[in-house]
């Protein structure tokens, strides 16, 4: 059992190795305040976000972006809060954006998919950009990535999400963050391996037209996520550039999840999609992940049950808290948070367990999510 740990935790090594090249190879990008060319539709589908969408249209109502050249498409997913009234009164307050409140048309098993086709449909302009409704945009978002699809003629761009700059006080927050982080610098890092597996629905944007020309999201709207990572697939496979935003500047802000009973919601809802990846090298990076943590918490426990030696356990264990921590040093010193990581210790001593319950649930377990419950 200890030799099969250790030759996964080899394994893992080089991955995670791998993708710290990668990062060292992305793109770094600063704003030059090119002059504002492209067209924007900002999609931002909504289901009972009371609680966070005001901060959300007051970001979109000071950022540095002639306001002809985009629109913001609101759709309303069955809410039943005041989130659309908010959105309503934001409209009325604001005369000056293009803003237009829609109702979300059902199609498919996918709530979220469908209301960005439904305003994919009535958009205006040829770039889509989507964000969460429960997030901030920065002042220079559109700016930075007019400016990069400018320079590289991408038809998808992946940007960075984050959460507030201070370190929350909750331990359930602490460790959704770094857990976060950790996709986030994979995510990124694989943009810059040429082998992009993985981006976020809260900072992407993409061709409306190359959206159509691989049929959105036909063949995955069975599954109720993914209306990021299975486009970000298909546009790989059909040969489209694609790109990734290395930039504080185009950070999106996000909220963390109110309890950890919503953050195993969000990740069982997370890892139910995974089955049904297209990328090779997205499927092998999860199987690898998971055998590397699940591999350690048997061990962990078997060494307090038989004669399994603990040496080679803590050994294995060390080289994935160090190779992990070069990573997540990397991303945080670049997006200035290198102050949350004096919590990576306990964090790392959990994730083996956190990550393979998630897993297992996944397979056996839906979820619940926007009040609403699915298998998938």
């Amino acid at each position: 059992m200890t030799t099969i740990l250790m030759l996964i935790s080899i394994v893992y090594l080089i991955l995670i190795g791998y993708f710290i090249y990668g990062w060292n190879r992305l793109p770094i990008f600063k704003l030059q305040y090119l002059p504002p060319q492209i067209q924007f539709s900002v999609i931002i589908p909504f289901r009972n976000e009371e609680k966070y969408i005001n901060e959300l249209l007051y970001s979109l109502s000071k950022l540095n972006y002639p306001n002809s050249l985009f629109e913001i498409l609101l759709i309303d997913d069955a809410s039943e809060d005041r989130s659309k009234d908010i959105c309503l009164e934001f409209q009325r307050k604001n005369p000056e954006l293009q803003i237009d409140i829609l109702t979300n048309k059902r199609r498919s098993n996918s709530p979220k998919k469908d209301a960005i086709l439904t305003a994919i449909n009535l958009s205006s302009y040829d770039h889509i950009i989507t964000t969460d409704a429960d997030c901030e945009v920065p002042i220079n978002w559109l700016q930075a990535f007019n400016e990069k699809l400018i320079t590289t003629k991408a038809s998808l761009i992946a940007g960075p999400v984050g959460f507030p700059g201070t370190i929350p006080t909750s331990i359930v927050a602490i460790f959704e963050e770094i857990d976060f982080m950790s996709l986030q610098a994979a995510g990124a890092a694989a943009f810059g391996n040429k082998k992009a597996f993985m981006c976020n629905a809260a900072n992407l944007c993409y061709k409306k037209t190359a959206f159509i020309e691989v049929e959105g999201f036909t063949g995955n709207d069975h599954i109720s996520s993914g209306d990021d990572v299975f486009l970000l697939q298909k546009l790989q496979e059909g040969n489209f550039a694609v790109a990734y935003l290395r930039s504080p500047e185009a950070e999106i802000l996000t909220n963390y999840q109110q309890n950890f009973s919503f953050l195993i919601s969000q990740r069982i809802r997370w890892a139910a999609k995974s089955s049904a990846y297209t990328s090779n090298f997205s499927k092998l990076t999860g199987l690898i992940v998971l055998l590397m943590n699940l591999f350690l918490c048997i061990t962990a426990a078997l060494c307090f049950l038989s004669n399994i030696s603990y040496k080679l356990v803590i050994i294995s264990f060390l080289m994935k808290f160090y190779i992990d921590l070069i990573l997540l040093i990397k991303w945080n010193f670049y997006f200035g948070k290198l102050n949350i990581l004096k919590h990576y210790l306990w964090c790392s001593l959990l994730y083996p367990f956190f990550t393979s319950y998630i897993a297992i649930l996944s397979l056996f377990s839906g979820y619940e999510w926007k009040g609403r419950k699915s298998r998938k």
